[in-house]
């Protein structure tokens, strides 16, 4: 069965100027898709722009409401991180749909799994406060459709950007139905994400969070992704994985502190596609969060699609970290969280 990619050029119309997070990112990974002719091999999935009544099922209406208001008049800064301008709003409204296509392109079979190509990015976005560079919680809308309007029970998030979702974290902190997964730096922007926050209520335990030090490279991403989660997700049995699929670890981005390459991205989407496979009948949905280097997450999205497809021979142009600093100890952050989780 066919790999979707959800895309619009809307996307574009978010002009954050010089801005960190801004169009170039996605016509980067177009034109990487288009050149290797990969995306030949894809099938589109034409984003809808998300109702006001689907992103009130994570945000607030006067935090919409707000939004659109800044932008009607021309945009701004929100924060000291978030900069809006007079397409932001089309454009963070189509990203939040560009996800639920892609949920249920996949749910209904259209599609064995996708990737949705967004910007704004969203997993910082609170249901009340925009930050991060982001405006609404396109994952979490994402799988608030999905247990709300799909009939899912069980949604597992992965979120291996490397910054901690705290908006994401927030949506689901006291509810069951979701399995939140993080991988960040920490301690890193947001300032979340510690080890101890699990979850409240009846959702205890239904967060884990896998906060890493500076330094960390493919082969510590691979020791938790194998030791932690997934046995977790094992556990949790999900119906659906979403992922917050941000490539801002990898060695050459200058946001981070983090040593992933291409080939380490490529494994770590290889084993969640497996936990797809294995527990959801490959139910699968990617949405773009950070990645600040174009070379970098061109080459990182590129090969997703690769291993999505099942192609053989990722494709790695700027190979590993050209001076590996001393690999991190982590063996014993690892123990704790096992034990923390129950998975010694």
């Amino acid at each position: 069965m066919a790999t979707g990619y959800a895309y619009n050029p809307v996307y574009l119309k978010h002009d954050t100027g010089g801005h960190v997070e801004n169009a170039g990112r996605l016509k980067a990974i177009l034109s990487q898709l288009e050149r290797t002719k990969i995306i030949e091999q894809l099938t589109h999935i034409p984003p809808r722009p998300a109702t006001v009544e689907e992103l009130a099922l994570v945000h607030d209406g006067q935090y919409i409401a707000g939004i659109k208001a800044v932008v009607e008049k021309g945009g701004g800064w929100l924060d000291g991180d978030t900069v809006t301008s007079s397409g932001s709003y089309e454009a963070a409204v189509y990203a939040a749909g560009g996800a639920i296509c892609a949920v249920e392109a996949v749910t209904g079979g259209e599609v064995a799994n996708a990737f949705a190509l967004v910007r704004p990015p969203g997993h910082h976005a609170t249901a009340n406060q925009a930050m991060g560079f982001c405006l609404f919680n396109n994952v979490a809308i994402a799988a608030k459709y999905a247990l709300t309007k799909l009939g899912l029970e069980r949604v597992a998030i992965i979120d291996f950007d490397v910054h901690h979702g705290n908006g994401t974290q927030d949506a689901f902190y006291s509810d069951p139905q979701v399995l939140y997964i993080s991988t960040h730096e920490y301690p890193f922007y947001p300032g979340s994400g510690s080890t101890g926050e699990m979850g409240s209520g009846a959702g205890k335990g239904s967060t884990v969070n896998i906060p890493l030090p500076a330094g960390c490279g493919d082969a510590e991403y691979l020791q938790v992704f194998e030791q932690i989660i997934v046995p977790v997700v094992r556990r949790y049995a999900p119906q659906l994985i979403l992922v917050s699929a941000g490539y801002d670890a990898h060695w050459s981005d200058s946001i981070a502190m983090m040593e992933v390459s291409v080939t380490g991205f490529a494994r770590i989407v290889e084993i969640i596609r497996g936990l797809a496979e294995e527990l959801c009948n490959g139910r699968l949905v990617s949405s773009l969060e950070g990645g600040y280097n174009s070379e970098a997450l061109a080459a990182s999205v590129k090969a997703t699609f690769d291993v999505l497809l099942g192609n053989t021979g990722i494709e790695d142009p700027l190979g590993p970290p050209p001076q590996r600093s001393r690999s991190p100890a982590i063996s014993d952050l690892v123990e704790s969280i096992k034990k923390l989780h129950s998975l010694a």
